[in-house]
Formats: C-alpha cells, sequence, structure tokens
C-alpha cells in the first residue's frame, strides 16, 4: 500500500471517528434537554420549564392552523403547572425521535410526545402528538424556539418509535 494512500486512509477514520463522537455528545446534550423538560413537566416546575424556552419562541399548532408567541402558551399552561406542583393534578411527558439533525449550535428534532395528566378526579388521560422542534444553542444551553404540533398521533405510531428520552 502506498504510504500517502494509507496516510489519507488514516486521516479519514480519525476525522470519522472525532465527527461521530461530537455527534454522540451533542445527542446526549438534547436528550438532556428533553430530560429536563419531562422533569419540569412531572414536577410543576414552571419557571424550570419556561428556562428551557427561547424568549422569542414560537408555537406552531397544526390542528388549529394558528401561531402564536410561545410567552402566549406559557401563560395558557401556567396553571396547569402550579395543578401539578399543588398536587392537585399529575403530569408527565415522554418524547420519541424519528429524525434528529443537529450542528453545534442548531437542531431539528421530529416525533412524536406523549403527554399524560390526570383529571380533577384523578382518571389518567393521554395524548399523543407528532411535533418537530428547533431549537438553538447558547451560552445557557440549548432552548426551544420553535414547537410545531403537527397533529394527534396514535399508540401504533408511538410504538415503532424507539424509547429515547423519558
Amino acid at each position: 500500500m502506498p504510504p500517502l494512500f494509507f496516510l489519507f486512509v488514516l486521516i479519514f477514520c480519525f476525522q470519522t471517528a472525532f465527527a461521530n463522537d461530537v455527534e454522540t455528545q451533542r445527542l446526549k446534550d438534547l436528550d438532556a434537554y428533553w430530560t429536563e423538560v419531562s422533569r419540569t413537566v412531572r414536577e410543576g416546575d414552571f419557571e424550570g420549564y419556561k428556562a428551557t424556552c427561547h424568549e422569542k419562541g414560537v408555537l406552531v399548532s397544526g390542528n388549529k392552523k394558528t401561531s402564536y408567541p410561545l410567552s402566549q402558551a406559557l401563560a395558557r399552561w401556567k396553571k396547569d403547572f402550579t395543578a401539578t406542583k399543588t398536587g392537585k393534578t399529575k403530569a408527565k411527558v415522554k418524547f420519541r425521535f424519528s429524525q434528529r439533525f443537529s450542528d453545534e449550535t442548531t437542531a431539528h428534532e421530529t416525533g412524536i410526545f406523549l403527554y399524560s395528566f390526570t383529571d380533577l378526579e384523578g382518571n389518567w388521560k393521554q395524548e399523543y402528538v407528532n411535533f418537530q422542534a428547533l431549537l438553538l444553542k447558547g451560552k445557557d444551553g440549548w432552548k426551544i424556539m420553535m414547537e410545531y404540533q403537527q397533529s394527534g398521533s396514535t399508540k401504533d405510531e408511538w410504538d415503532t418509535l424507539a424509547p429515547e428520552t423519558q
């Protein structure tokens, strides 16, 4: 094998291994982001949840065919976080992904989230939602810039996606 060819192969292998390590770490960081979102919902930590959102974030609703500032959605959701925090209701959210694209500072994630909650009588309800998320990474970590809740989903569709982040 010519020495120059061997050198090219060696460089390619090192670059590929480094790129894989960087991508693996980025996915771990994104998984940690979704784990934090799940924690805040489960604990009713409104301020913690708000901290996962970009200040200029947008919520897009496919069912309602509208978009609006995420700050408006947060104001509407605050009562649900308070009800969870005070123990009046319980809530949890899990995420599974069908597609994940990212670089050092941006991520686009597609999948389904399962939002489970109790009504005032204590009965569990579940909502499966197809969603896309656009995230930006700044000095204070990943923040959701756009959440697109496309449409309702099903348990069968949920089951086709591998569990990733709880």
